[in-house]
């Protein structure tokens, strides 16, 4: 288990999903809601989040576009994509393009969902170690680099 609490944020119009979700992981996680994409948006752009689930079917924006739309901004949280209709077709789209890391069908599953957020974070945490390496690398090559120079103009 992580030494802090894997931020989780949930997307889903249906409030009462939101309060189940809630109810269900807010003591093994950090939980965050919000009933839209772009009240999703807002929280990001507040608080860090490690997880991102969203239901596919959504009022104005769709889970594939809310994930599309942050993507940019956002690169690094997981996506994970409910859906509970044959939106196969989003779906496929969103995991061929490298936009969701799992999705589940719709009502959701606790061990599923939980198996799912915590595979996403293992991938996360991952990510994040490379990065940080690939930084310190960089760093140090630089150093190599002046050193060497350094060197030949004495």
């Amino acid at each position: 288990m992580p030494d802090k609490k894997i931020t989780v944020l949930y997307v889903d119009d249906e409030e009462n999903n939101l309060i189940s979700f809630r109810a269900t992981f807010r003591l093994k996680y950090s939980v965050l809601t919000a009933l839209s994409g772009e009240e999703a948006v807002k929280i990001m752009e507040t608080k860090p989040v490690d997880i991102i689930i969203t239901d596919q079917r959504m009022p104005g924006m769709t889970g594939v576009e809310f994930l599309e739309k942050i993507i940019e901004k956002f690169p690094d949280p997981m996506r994970i994509l409910l859906t509970g209709y044959a939106d196969m077709g989003a779906v496929v789209d969103a995991v061929n393009k490298g936009k969701i890391f799992h999705y589940l069908a719709k009502p959701w599953n606790e061990e599923e969902l939980d198996l799912a957020i915590n595979r996403a974070y293992e991938v996360y945490n991952d990510r994040k170690n490379i990065k940080e390496m690939n930084g310190k690398l960089a760093v140090s090559n630089d150093q190599l680099e002046f050193l060497l120079r350094q060197k030949l103009l004495s």
